[in-house]
């Protein structure tokens, strides 16, 4: 659909940015809290590891004093479980509460309404050694937590995410240090599949818990939703399509918004004995639980060919940046229509708008933006700027593309893209830089921690200032 004229962004949208515990805090092992599976991950060569991040444990107050500089209306952030509970169940860490009063006391100082992820990658070393999700009892582990949380600091924080990127905990799990395949399994197809369905048991009786503690309060789930493509109009390559938006897409929101595991991925779960095992009450659980909107990261799309046989049975499965495909599912292949980052990622604002038109069509629930940015070298100039140019173009195509979603009938709560400050990538260290904001360390040598505002720091603030109207350079 052509759009002529665009709708204007709604009255109260939440500009803000995002950022998680484990890759901003710092302060890993500070103030009684305990070490979680990205603290004793061996990371990958040549980068930092969590120890000081971007250290807004110490930096909070000035970092969220820049968030309101630039404006922001919200600013979505993780709690780090073994900060509130070190050891993941048991004593709770008083120091840990008194720090995130504090963060979303500052937050709501400013008016800057907090967003708050449950769970972003980081379950305690402690539960890990227990099995980690492989153990049906962490769903109880998840909702003992989660009734923390909302007792804790339900009287201010109204909106709440569960499982950030569920789908790359399932599918690209070892490569982020996430997932615990327990020595001897058999089956690893299996296994990951229950823990998958563990977290979304879990996530589900969180939801019900939320709104039973929190009447008030809204809750949804935060995947990683990318619209794949067929790599042609031959009918093989749509099917390949298919399945591969199942198994990353539609498996996790299938089950969030209606309680049900996608068809598509029950069927080829079941060719290799891999459907989870159901306990007393899952069904039940999953079909109770009622996302109040749906929190969503988006970085790029996906194109796929029919699966010709070449492509290697890996249980492991992969995200579309790092994969050949999944064996008699689908092969990835180039989409030579778009461009790629630095770092090799495929660039497509128009998959956002078609992702969001998609996902929207399907759910018909409310939608926030929880990540969202391009990933680049940083050069901070003798003169303290960062001319981040290449940035403010992302951004601004891709926000344009949100308005057409808009104006294509899709309901939109708010945009929060990856990050607010610079801070720890996940695979790349420091030196992948997302953030308007500037941190003056590099991947070892911690310099000075001094806060700088990128080019893109000013531009965005006149976005909000404007509420989406002028995305002029």
């Amino acid at each position: 659909m052509k759009n002529e004229t665009l709708a204007p962004f709604p009255k109260n949208f939440f500009w803000g940015a995002s950022s998680s515990a484990y890759q901003v805090e710092g302060a890993n092992l500070e103030d009684g809290k305990g070490p979680s599976c990205q603290d004793v991950k061996e990371v990958p060569a040549g980068t930092s590891d969590l120890t000081v991040c971007a250290d807004f444990y110490h930096h909070y107050k000035e970092d969220i004093a820049l968030m309101a500089e630039m404006g922001f209306k919200s600013y979505r952030f993780s709690i780090a479980w073994t900060r509130i509970l070190p050891e993941g169940t048991g004593e709770i860490n008083q120091k840990g509460i008194d720090f995130y009063n504090n963060v979303i006391d500052e937050c709501l100082k400013y008016g800057i309404e907090p967003i708050v992820t449950m769970f972003h990658f980081d379950m305690p070393a402690a539960l890990d050694k227990r099995g980690s999700w492989s153990n049906p009892e962490s769903v109880e582990w998840f909702v003992n937590f989660a009734s923390i949380l909302f007792q804790s600091f339900g009287d201010r924080v109204k909106y709440w995410l569960t499982i950030n990127e569920q789908n790359m905990l399932t599918l690209v799990g070892p490569v982020i240090g996430t997932m615990c395949i327990p020595e001897g399994t058999e089956n690893v197809l299996k296994e990951i599949y229950q823990q998958n369905h563990h977290m979304l048991v879990a996530q589900a009786k969180a939801m019900v818990l939320c709104h039973e503690m929190l009447p008030e309060a809204k809750i949804g789930p935060a995947p990683n939703i990318s619209l794949v493509y067929p790599a042609s109009c031959k009918p093989e390559d749509v099917i390949a399509a298919q399945n591969f938006n199942a198994v990353r897409n539609w498996l996790y929101l299938d089950m969030a918004v209606n309680g049900v595991y996608n068809n598509l991925v029950w069927a080829w779960l079941g060719k290799y004995d891999a459907q989870p095992t159901f306990a007393e009450g899952d069904k039940e659980a999953m079909k109770n639980a009622h996302p109040d909107f749906i929190g969503f990261n988006y970085y790029n799309t996906a194109t796929v060919a029919e699966e010709d046989g070449s492509v290697a049975f890996n249980p492991v499965g992969g995200d579309q940046q790092n994969s050949d495909g999944l064996a008699g599912m689908y092969k990835t292949v180039r989409n030579e229509n778009l461009g790629k980052t630095e770092f090799g990622w495929e660039i497509d604002p128009v998959g956002f708008r078609a992702t969001i038109r998609e996902m929207y069509s399907r759910y018909r629930l409310p939608m926030l933006v929880t990540e969202n940015g391009l990933g680049a070298y940083d050069t901070l100039t003798e003169d303290g700027k960062v001319h981040d140019s290449y940035r403010i173009h992302y951004l601004q195509d891709h926000i344009h593309q949100l308005q057409e979603a808009i104006t294509d009938g899709c309901e939109m709560m708010g945009y929060n893209p990856w990050s607010a400050i610079d801070l720890i990538s996940t695979h790349e260290g420091m030196r992948k830089r997302y953030g308007f904001i500037y941190v003056d360390r590099d991947e070892f040598d911690l310099k000075t921690m001094k806060r700088y505002k990128k080019d893109s720091f000013e531009w965005y603030k006149k976005v909000i200032a404007t509420n989406g109207a002028d995305l002029s350079e």
